[in-house]
Formats: structure tokens, sequence, C-alpha cells
């Protein structure tokens, strides 16, 4: 996070002018906007669409009411167009003409009313909101009252015409539907003349019980002649009857008393007899006698049993009940028998009537569909002369009545501040835009800006050592005389002296020759040869500065020292190394200039005397600092890095490009240079442009600080070559 906002606060910093441009060029266009703009008053008015009115029945509310119920209709949105249209806005201008008078103000016409007036609808409502702007306050509430009035006007006109057109047209169809009512009630009452159908759905549930409770007894009825079939086949079983004729014989006759003597008598016979002829033959007297009472009793027993039998029918004799139980079991089957008999009859009459309501129910709906399509169509004959009369009743009353289903609930007032231009929307507006267009002119300027942007950058994208960050210098602090202030000043020599430590604390072996360059000119490699060159010879190390940038030399101009003699001199075999060599206003610091300028540097520095010269200063100094050409320039710095321990690349942040940069590295790399690491110089101004030709003849061309230090320079360097002559 904290990282996040360095570097926000970072880009806000290299992009501040051209953000803060475009955001005081939005403001001032803003406030310019305002200056010029005209000032419009609004007004409002509200009206409201009612669903109902005062009225007797349903029709005032059907003739005055919102028809909401059309698909893809919406009856406010007919209402706001109307509102603007011709009728209503040409009796809006007649009411304010009569209004003002003989009043100056500018007569409107309905399109310049329409052109400023807005119809809003105001959400869930039935409420129209009026809007309208015009220069003049007082203008423009009267405007919308007028519109206002006019509209509920022309409401009041439509929906007393409408009354009209419908009363009419009612007044001629409430007859006809009165003579169909007629024609309808009489068809239905001759159908159900005809057809005995009074109450359908009555005599149906009426039907309907009858069948329920039939089929009720049904069950009870059919559950007792099972009972009375299961009883009678018992008592046929215990009493042997054959039949019931034969069982009633054999009552009846059991009970009779002369019946009874008979038996009595025929049964003391027969025992008598038995006797008699256990004792007696067949043709004793006595047996003969009692045979002959026997059969005489029998006979008179046959005529008896006639007598009593009431179809004729005698039962055997052996057939009779004599019993009481005997009997009381016959009597019992006869009885069963007979309610037997009664509950069948019964039965089969209660079936016969359930078939026939049956029979009934099925032809009620077949008599009812004529009657149903009759009932309907006087139904319907009905409920039409009934809404037509309510009809022709509210149309009657609404044509008397002035009524509207608009209501004014709001007028407009004359408002006392203009509406537009608003203020501080505007401000508001122009300074979300600004900011907006300001950010992103800042984004636009860092996607477009492929320069280095700070250290960490440089670290992160070449994934070398970062060996320091030294300060911004201003131009009266390039040169090193006096010494004594440069030495004194902390902030200046602490990150000289820290990229110092970092060489000597990243490196294994004891580094003596450091080549410094640049992937382009104008990175301040001369500037941070010379300062660290002054910081190791402050630490009391012998140190040699060897300005081996043939092309643009800066070193003798930083030091005001004359450019000759130099490396030229040396490799030409004129002086020697340290002869050639220049002291300089701070201790243990010496510097090698160029020399004499001369054309082909790179053979020069190619040359086997070259890499001698470089030997020879490393056995005499304990660091020896070579200032070489940018090394997109040319192969300078690569063929000198070679004869040094390692090479210091120079980078500034907002002018070194990343792309010269990684190309730089990848090529030492590719060459098998070693690279001590990056130091990111944050100097600003660019002096190096002007010491190509650092001579007497180009004085004009430099700053004027440099040009007097061009001018101390040339009085040293004359003053040196006369010494060194004599």
């Amino acid at each position: 996070m904290g990282k996040g906002i360095s570097t926000l606060l970072a880009v806000l910093g290299r992009r501040g002018f051209p953000a803060i441009t475009v955001f005081a060029a939005v403001i001032g266009t803003s406030f310019a906007y305002l200056q010029v703009t005209p000032r419009l008053y609004e007004s409002s008015a509200r009206l409201m669409l009612e669903d109902k009115k005062a009225s007797v029945s349903e029709l005032g509310r059907d003739l005055t009411q919102i028809n909401s119920s059309s698909v893809g209709r919406n009856p406010l949105a007919d209402q706001a167009e109307f509102l603007k249209s011709q009728p209503v806005l040409q009796l809006a201008i007649s009411k304010l003409n009569r209004q003002q008078g003989n009043s100056t103000q500018k007569k409107l016409s309905p399109s310049d009313i329409k052109s400023n007036l807005k119809v809003v609808i105001v959400p869930a409502t039935n409420i129209l909101e009026l809007r309208y702007q015009s220069p003049n306050p007082e203008q423009t509430a009267q405007v919308l009252n007028a519109v206002s009035q006019a509209m509920v006007e022309e409401n009041i006109k439509t929906i007393n015409s409408e009354a009209t057109k419908v009363r009419e047209f009612l007044s001629q169809k409430v007859p006809q539907a009165r003579q169909r009512l007629q024609q309808a009630e009489l068809a239905e009452t001759r159908y159900r003349q005809q057809s005995g159908v009074v109450a359908a759905d009555d005599q149906t549930k009426s039907l309907v019980g009858s069948l329920a409770d039939l089929e009720n007894q049904e069950r009870t009825l059919a559950a007792q002649l099972q009972e009375a079939r299961s009883r009678d086949a018992s008592l046929r079983q215990v009493t042997d009857a054959k039949n019931i004729t034969a069982a009633y014989a054999s009552v009846r006759e059991g009970q009779d008393e002369q019946l009874k003597a008979l038996r009595t008598k025929l049964t003391d016979i027969e025992t008598k007899l038995i006797e008699a002829r256990t004792k007696f033959k067949e043709a004793h007297p006595t047996v003969v006698d009692l045979v002959q009472q026997r059969d005489e009793i029998k006979a008179l027993y046959g005529q008896q049993m006639a007598r009593v039998s009431s179809s004729n029918q005698t039962a055997n004799f052996q057939d009779l009940a004599n019993d009481q139980i005997s009997q009381n079991l016959i009597s019992e089957l006869i009885t069963n028998d007979i309610t037997r008999l009664a509950v069948e009859n019964r039965l089969n009459a209660i079936r016969q009537m359930r078939a026939d309501i049956q029979r009934r129910l099925a032809l009620i709906p077949i008599r009812q569909q004529p009657l149903t399509v009759l009932t309907r169509q006087r139904e319907e004959a009905a409920e039409s002369l009934k809404f037509l009369q309510s009809k022709l009743e509210e149309a009657q009353i609404a044509e008397a009545q002035k009524v509207s289903n608009i209501r004014i609930l709001e007028t407009a007032v004359v408002p006392e501040l203009p509406s537009s231009p608003k203020r501080n929307v505007i401000l508001v507006m122009a300074t979300f835009f600004g900011s907006v267009l300001a950010v992103g002119l800042v984004l636009l300027l860092e996607l477009m800006d492929n320069t280095l942007r700070d250290a960490s950058e440089a670290e992160e994208l070449l994934q070398l050592p970062l060996l320091g960050v030294v300060p911004r210098l201003p131009a009266t602090k390039l040169s090193l005389e006096p010494a004594e202030q440069f030495l004194d000043d902390l902030g200046l020599v602490e990150p000289y002296r820290m990229l110092l430590k970092n060489l000597e604390f990243r490196s294994i072996d004891n580094l003596q020759v450091i080549v410094v360059s640049s992937p382009l000119s104008g990175e301040g490699k001369s500037v941070i040869v010379s300062h660290l060159a002054a910081v190791c010879a402050m630490l009391s190390r012998r140190t040699l500065i060897i300005d081996a940038d043939l092309r643009k030399p800066s070193q003798h101009t930083l030091f005001n020292l004359p450019p000759k003699p130099g490396i030229t001199d040396v490799i030409d075999g004129k002086r020697p190394l340290l002869n050639a060599v220049q002291s300089t206003a701070v201790d243990n610091l010496s510097v090698l200039t160029c020399g004499e300028l001369r054309g082909r540097p790179s053979q020069i520095l190619e040359s086997p005397a070259m890499k001698s010269l470089v030997a020879q200063a490393a056995e005499y100094y304990d660091i020896v600092i070579i200032d070489t050409p940018p090394l997109s320039a040319c192969a300078d710095a690569a063929s000198l890095s070679q004869m040094s321990d390692g090479v210091i690349l120079a980078t500034r942040p907002g002018f070194t490009l990343k792309e010269v940069l990684q190309r730089a590295v990848s090529e030492l790399n590719q060459n098998r240079i070693p690279i001590l690491g990056v130091v990111v110089n944050g100097m600003t101004t660019g002096t190096e442009k002007y010491y190509r030709y650092p001579s007497e003849e180009y004085p004009s061309r430099l700053p004027k600080p440099w040009r007097r230090l061009t001018a101390l320079g040339s009085s040293r360097r004359n003053s040196t070559d006369n010494s060194r002559s004599n």
C-alpha cells in the first residue's frame, strides 16, 4: 500500500504540470460558460388525473375514468401529449393575452411554449408535473397556470361532447333493448308451460332425494327378505313340511277338539289291539272286534278331516302336529312365509319406483337445455337494458354538469432564483471531468513515456545491483573548485561515499580500474566520475581520472584544467604518463585529460599503447576511473571495459530509454564484460552538450558559470604550459 502511494506521488510529481494545466483549462472553461450563458428561470405546476368524479351511478365514472386496461396504451402519456397539442396551447395563449392586456412583453406562440414546456409523469401516481423555463420569471408562472387552466377546460369540453354523443346513442338503443327483453321473457314462459320444467334445479334436487330414500328402503327390504328366506329354510327343515298348505292343514287338524278325541280313541283301540294280538289270533272275536272299531273310528276321522280341511286335502295321521311345539313351529313357518311374501312385494314396488325416478332424472337435462338457452337470453337482455338505462341516466347528468377528470393540484409560483445554469453543478462536473482528464493525461503520458522513472524501476528492469542514487546537482556545484566546499557538503559527499562502499562490498576482488559509462549521452556519467574520484581521494586513496571520451571530453572543464597534455600525448610517446597527468585542487586526485583531439579516436583507444597506459596507471594509483563515451554512440566503452575490472552504468530518470538501457546491458553480458552495477543520477541539468568543443573558440556556447570556468582554465593552462616549457 505504501509503495503504491509513493509511486502515485512520484507519477504526479513527474506529470504535475500538464495535469494542472488540463485541470485549470477545464475549470476556466466552466467559469467562462457560466459568464456567457443566459440565466433561465423555471417554475412547476401539478395536475392530477382522477379515477372517479361525483355522479349518481357508475356511468359518470365510466365517462370520466381513465381507461388503463388498454394493452400498450398509457393514458397519462396521452394526456401529457395532449398538453402540448395545438388547441390547449392556443387556448393558453388566449388567456395570457387577456391577462397581459397592453403589456410590452413579447407575445408567445404555441411553438415557443412547446419548446420550453416539459411534462413529467410522477412515478406510481396519476400526477403530471409541468415545468417551464423562461428568462422572465413572472412569465414562467403565468404560462404554466394558463396551460393548466386550458387543459382543464379542454377536458371538460371533451367529456361534455362525449356525454352528448352517448346520450343520443343510448336514446335509440334503450327501447330496442326493452323489446328484446320482452321477447325473451315470452319465449321462456311458453317453453316452461310446454315442457313442464318449472325449476329444474329444485326438481332435480327433490328427485335425487327421493331416489336416495328409495335406495335406502331397497337395501333394508333386501336384508329383511334374505333373513326371512333363511328362517323359512330352517323351519322347513325342522318341521319337515313339504309345502305351506300341508303344514297349514296339519296345524288346523291337530288343533280340532273332535279330531283330538277321535285320535285319543283311535290310540286306545290301537293299544288294545296290540295287546289282543299278543294274546289271541287274528280270528279271535276280540281282535276282530277291535279291528272293526278301529276301522270305524278311522272312517269317522276321515269324515271329520274332510270337514276341517279347506282345500279338501287331508293330512296323514302320522303328519298331524299333535304336540304344542310342533304346532308352534309350523305356525311360525306359516307366519314367516306370509312375511316373506309381503317383503318381496314391497321390494318389487320400490324397485319399480326407483326406475321411474331415474328415468325422470335422465329427461330433466334434455328438457333443461333449451330452457337454459332461453333463460340466458332473458338475463342478457335484462342486464343489457339495465346497463343502457344507467348509461343513459349518467349521460344526461354528465351532459348537464361540467365534469372533468383533471384537477389542478399545485399552481405555479414566480421563481426567485434562476434554475439554469446551475453554478454548483457545473463547477462540480468541471472539477470531476477536469480531474478525470488530468488523470487520463497523466496515465497517457506514463504509457507513452518509455524512459526510466526511478531507481527501483532500474533495479527491477535490469536485475542488477543498485550501487547508489546520487543527488540532483545545481549548475554551481558541477565544478569541484574550490574543493573544500564540496568535501564539507555532507549531503553531496555521503551518496558518493555510499556508492564507493557498495562497490567495495559487492566485489570479491580488489577493484582498481573502473569504467563509467552510460547508454545515452547526457546522463551525467562525467559528473559521477569526477565526484566519485573526489570522494576516493578524500579517503586518502591515490585516484586517477582518465578522460577517455575523445569525442566529447569534459573532465578538464569540470576541474578547470587545460585539455593538453593528455591521453593522445602519452599514446604518441610525447610525454610519459606521470608527466601528462595533471593534479587538481583535491588532494590525492589527478586527471589525465583527453589531450589534442584528432580523428579516429577508436583507433587510439584500442591500440596496445592504450592498454599499456591503463596497466601503467594501475601500478601508480590505488584506483583508476575511466570516463568513456556512451555505449549507444560507439564501441569505445566496451573496448575500454575489457581492460578494466568492471563497468558502472549511469542512468538518469526521465531521460534514459528503457530499450536502450536493456540493449546496452545485453551487449555487455554477451561480450562477457562484468557489470559492477547501476548508478541512478538525479541531476536534471544537461551540461554535457556544451563540452564537445571545450576551447576558447566557443565560449559563447557555454552557460554563464562555465564561461568563467573556461576563462580560468585558459589562464591556468597557459601558466602550466609556461612552467613545463621552462
